[in-house]
């Protein structure tokens, strides 16, 4: 932990660091090849929506000794539709099927009964109809609008324009990808899934302002010194904040992990999946996209200005007049904060001239 600390520290400091932004054309190649893959899923596969959302018939039993697999063999079989079968907590079973009315329920429960050999009076049975669900998705695409431009206009104002565009592709980058995850793995969407899906938007920002943020502070007179693109300082900003981003995003996963892998996956609460699945993808692609996509969007929307296009040359050519001197570049320019007139860094030892009145006035001086 010592050593990840010094690590923060020298990154903070800009004494180490890795070239994300000169690299950046990776990251979106990356990022391309993710975003198709998941469209691809969803065009293909599509999602798996939930009861809510189609509409049908939820039927709860008491504690049975009937396994899951025997039960939605029981339930297809007495329904003709294809069923999810999930065992809960007390020893019993949520059994949901899709597209049944309520004269076909009355029929599955009487089956179900017979064949799980538990009483029919215990058996409970909730009928959703599919407007239900059509209300919340329409509701939280709603929200996910007004979201996005609360967030733009939000943006703009704190920053600039061309941060809030990189924020809202980061955004959206995110989201493809979550839902993308979620057809490929064929779980089901649920209001859950929905509820999580607006969560992750939170998580999203989170990195990527902190990073704007240090970005706009190192920024401030960029063009009065010639030591540093605008590339260079976005660099720099990602490098000091990325020990941040690992560890909030390492500890938010962690639980979030727990509740996926160990309470949905070991323990068998499949209800736990919807929810904690796009919490999970989701804040793992927030951290991603505040690092490798949304500042170096913004690095590459900045350097077209005419200001950092020009600053560029003038950083190019100090640089490049250095290396024909093969001195440091970093020592011959100037700091953030110097005229472009001012002269050069003196590098290398200065010779003192000599004083005419050396040794006066020392005891064992002697005047010459």
């Amino acid at each position: 932990m010592s050593k990840l600390g010094n690590l923060g520290a020298r990154l903070h400091r800009g004494e180490v660091g890795y070239d994300f932004v000169g690299n950046r054309k990776i990251w979106y190649g990356i990022s391309i090849l993710i975003t198709i893959t998941a469209i691809l899923g969803l065009t293909v596969r599509g999602l798996n929506m939930g009861i809510e959302f189609q509409g049908g018939a939820v039927f709860t039993t008491p504690k049975t000794s009937v396994s899951v697999s025997q039960a939605e063999r029981y339930a297809e079989e007495a329904s003709g539709h294809d069923a999810i079968v999930q065992k809960l907590g007390s020893g019993g079973l949520r059994v949901q099927i899709a597209g049944v009315d309520t004269g076909k329920s009355d029929q599955i429960k009487a089956e179900l009964s017979q064949n799980l050999k538990v009483d029919s009076e215990k058996i409970n049975a909730d009928l959703v109809g599919p407007s239900w669900g059509e209300q919340i998705a329409n509701k939280a695409w709603q929200g996910l609008v007004i979201f996005m431009i609360l967030v733009v206009i939000y943006l703009a104002i704190a920053f600039e324009w061309r941060m809030a565009v990189a924020a809202l592709v980061a955004l959206i980058h995110d989201i493809t990808i979550t839902v993308g995850i979620y057809a490929l793995v064929g779980f089901e969407v649920t209001p859950g899934t929905v509820i999580g899906l607006l969560t992750i938007l939170g998580y999203s920002l989170y990195d990527t302002v902190v990073v704007f943020d240090s970005l706009k502070e190192q920024t401030k007179d960029l063009t009065k010194q010639t030591r540093w693109t605008y590339s260079d300082v976005a660099n720099r900003s990602i490098n000091s904040t990325l020990v941040r981003s690992i560890n909030t995003t390492v500890v938010a996963l962690l639980p979030v992990a727990g509740l996926l892998f160990i309470g949905g996956g070991v323990l068998g609460a499949g209800t736990l999946n919807d929810i904690s699945l796009s919490l999970f993808v989701g804040l793992a692609a927030g951290a991603y996209s505040s690092i490798f996509i949304a500042t170096p969007l913004v690095a590459d929307l900045k350097e077209r200005e005419p200001q950092m296009k020009a600053l560029r040359k003038r950083v190019l050519a100090k640089r490049a007049q250095a290396a024909a001197k093969g001195e440091d570049a970093e020592v011959v320019g100037q700091s953030c904060d110097e005229p472009d007139d001012a002269a050069p860094a003196v590098v290398g030892p200065r010779n003192q001239p000599a004083s005419r009145n050396r040794g006066r006035g020392r005891p064992s001086g002697k005047r010459r």
